[in-house]
């Protein structure tokens, strides 16, 4: 006797919208997962991103010049700790197109590298893009950096850089939050719940609480501390990574604080017309 062909009911199974999902069937939720920019995946880029969109995309701006720069001074010799030289972090600062809260409010300087996250995260996303390499403490541009210099190439340098940010620079080099994979994992999936919630304004707790219903096992991944439970760490982890420091960053979203610092998951999120000129989801 022949055992039973489980093989239909699997398939039928994993075809099937989940709440927990947000309408996506375990097949969709795999692909977003493992295959974000699939032919079959739910997610994907607009076949044209016009270059007025990519100048509303403070990342891929700051990420440009610093080539450009790159380029111009034909290397750049780092620090003895590996870091980027001040003038040419005044030079990206003053663009202002990310900036930092304590220099804005004269509370700190632009000293050093480590002064400002977003010019850490430019620096080490760029040499993962293969477009600049290190050699001998000094930064140049690769034979494929110049190529995706061209005005022409605007575009594919935009998808590189962003392939790279969501994929291969980790996310949590960028605080002192210690699950690592937290907002990183399934960071398509934010996207996704953007895309779909994003047309009216929601809390950044009502997209925590969505992804971890998708991921219940996060909030597991905190322990709990006399300023808060480790559902209130995990909304707070999920706020600076996902929002903060990735939508944020690349133009997708504005986040209003209603409530102040102390009641940061209550911020308001608000979904830009940039999201629409970039992805084509479903």
């Amino acid at each position: 006797m022949n055992p039973p062909d489980f093989a239909p009911l699997r398939l039928l199974q994993n075809n099937v919208p989940l709440d927990d999902f947000c309408g996506l069937t375990p097949t969709e939720m795999h692909r977003l997962m493992y295959n974000p920019y699939g032919v079959n995946s739910p997610l994907g880029f607009q076949e044209s991103i016009e270059d007025s969109t990519l100048d509303c995309i403070p990342f891929f701006w700051l990420t440009e010049e610093f080539l450009k720069i790159v380029s111009r001074e034909k290397s750049i010799k780092l620090t003895p700790l590996g870091a980027l030289p001040r003038k040419v972090l005044h030079e990206l600062y003053d663009h202002k197109f990310i900036t930092e809260d304590l220099i804005e409010a004269g509370f700190s300087k632009l000293s050093r590298e480590q002064d400002s996250v977003a010019m850490t995260s430019v620096h080490q996303s760029a040499l993962l893009t293969g477009l600049i390499k290190k050699t001998k403490g000094k930064l140049s541009l690769t034979r494929d950096g110049k190529n995706h210099l061209s005005p022409d190439e605007r575009s594919n340098l935009f998808i590189r850089i962003f392939s790279i940010f969501t994929n291969s620079f980790e996310w949590a080099s960028n605080d002192g939050y210690p699950p690592r994979d937290v907002g990183q994992r399934g960071w398509a999936f934010t996207v996704y719940l953007l895309d779909k919630y994003g047309s009216d304004d929601h809390s950044v707790e009502f997209y925590g609480d969505k992804y971890l219903k998708a991921f219940p096992k996060s909030s597991a991944l905190f322990t709990p501390a006399p300023w808060g439970m480790p559902q209130d760490h995990f909304v707070s982890c999920y706020h600076v990574r996902s929002f903060t420091r990735f939508l944020e960053w690349f133009g997708f979203v504005t986040v209003e604080s209603t409530h102040g610092v102390h009641n940061a998951h209550l911020d308001i999120v608000k979904r830009t017309k940039v999201f629409g000129k970039v992805f084509r989801c479903g």
